[in-house]
């Protein structure tokens, strides 16, 4: 049902794997030394090397933007077709940068093609499909429960013919890389509105604008992640034109669900292929090491939890694979209950995934050696980003439950 797929794009999967395999993965170590030597000298921010390598690699092979579907500047993939390059590049997530596929530039772009002007599209959307810089979507906020957006207290307010912007903001990832250069920034310009939901916009905001401060990075599980980072921002009377407004007053909700859908399914699909990394890694170690005089492979604790990852694996690629059709056949707004769904689900089996391959690995689990706790830590925090399990399971069961009163009442 799910790997029907034409020639054009079977061959497209064959080539992100090959390249991925030669030019990529092996290359993780390299990765760690070059982000060390940038932080050594000062500039931990900075891209590294190696990125700008593979960048050029990919590119000149046409492997680029193949997130966007039906697009002129993509290669028009569906969300189906996509999956399996999203996997394939969770293996070692920062692999997506390299095909120009990573978040939150991903959201942002499909943000900009969609509610962007003709000269907000040329002035930040040409340079971000070219890979030329980076962006940051700034919606978090420390003071208030961002889990529901109607909290958001940054206040963006018209005067004349600029917008003025006060807030704060964190963990906004991407935000602290050097090329990073644009913030599509959620906030409100209407917060008496009567709906809820029409008292927030969105906005472009040049990073280099006067009043806008990188505070501090903010670390994930102790990662600081440069050269992205994840950092706390301070606006303060930061003053920028009204043309930078994106669709609309009151349409920044509106435009905040059109652009987590697609991101959401992203993550989940690259959160698949960490697990499936994390029990390849598994599976290596426990048939190498030997405990109380047999190989922890044929000890039956472990012959479980082998059994039980590869069912949470097929199990989440399958709920991931079919959301994605829906998303490609009926629409994201209608398949709002099925994206839910692989949020939760996702995060949480490949957690369980990655934790037992950690304890495979002893202390060697919780080293630098292993990939394995970026890989946690990864798939942990997908449990909050784009929304916690709980907002995600309570519209689960909403949509369940809808039907119900009117039936009993007949």
């Amino acid at each position: 049902m799910y790997t029907d797929f034409s020639p054009k794009v079977r061959d497209l999967h064959t080539q992100v794997k090959a390249f991925l395999h030669a030019e990529v993965f092996p290359q993780w170590q390299r990765r760690e030394e070059e982000i060390a030597a940038n932080a050594k000298a000062g500039n931990a921010y900075v891209n590294y090397p190696l990125m700008e390598e593979l960048k050029a690699k990919a590119k000149a092979q046409g492997l680029w933007n193949l997130f966007l579907p039906a697009s002129a500047h993509g290669f028009g993939l569906s969300n189906l077709e996509y999956a399996p390059i999203a996997e394939m590049m969770g293996h070692q997530y920062w692999s997506a940068e390299v095909f120009n596929c990573s978040a939150p530039d991903t959201g942002n772009m499909e943000v900009l093609e969609r509610y962007g002007t003709e000269a907000q599209k040329e002035r930040w959307l040409k340079p971000l499909l070219a890979g030329e810089i980076r962006s940051a979507f700034a919606m978090t906020e420390p003071a208030v429960a961002s889990s529901d957006a109607t909290n958001i207290e940054c206040r963006i307010t018209r005067d004349g013919d600029d917008y003025v912007i006060n807030g704060r903001k964190w963990y906004i990832t991407g935000a602290a890389a050097e090329a990073c250069k644009v913030f599509v920034l959620m906030g409100k310009t209407d917060p008496d509105n009567s709906n809820r939901h029409r008292q927030q916009s969105m906005i472009l905001v040049p990073k280099d604008t006067p009043g806008v401060t990188i505070v501090r990075d903010m670390a994930l599980y102790g990662f600081m992640d440069p050269p992205a980072g994840h950092p706390e921002v301070l606006f303060e009377n930061v003053r920028v034109p009204a043309s930078n407004l994106l669709l609309g007053e009151g349409r920044g909700f509106e435009i905040a669900q059109g652009r987590l859908g697609p991101g959401r399914i992203h993550h989940c699909m690259r959160v698949v292929g960490m697990a499936e990394a994390a029990l390849e890694l598994m599976c290596k170690r426990v048939v190498s090491r030997v405990a109380f005089h047999k190989p922890l492979s044929d000890q039956s604790v472990w012959r479980e939890r082998i059994a039980k990852s590869r069912t949470l694996i097929d199990q989440t690629r399958l709920l991931v694979l079919h959301a994605a059709h829906r998303m490609d056949t009926v629409g994201n707004k209608v398949a709002a209950k099925e994206i839910a769904m692989i949020k939760v689900a996702a995060p949480n089996n490949c957690c369980k995934v990655i934790d037992w391959a950690i304890q495979a690995h002893g202390a060697g689990g919780f080293s630098q050696d292993f990939l394995l706790t970026s890989y946690y830590a990864y798939a942990r925090h997908l449990r909050t980003a784009d929304g916690p399990d709980e907002v995600h399971n309570n519209a689960i069961a909403k949509q369940e439950l809808a039907p119900y009163p009117a039936a009993l009442a007949k």
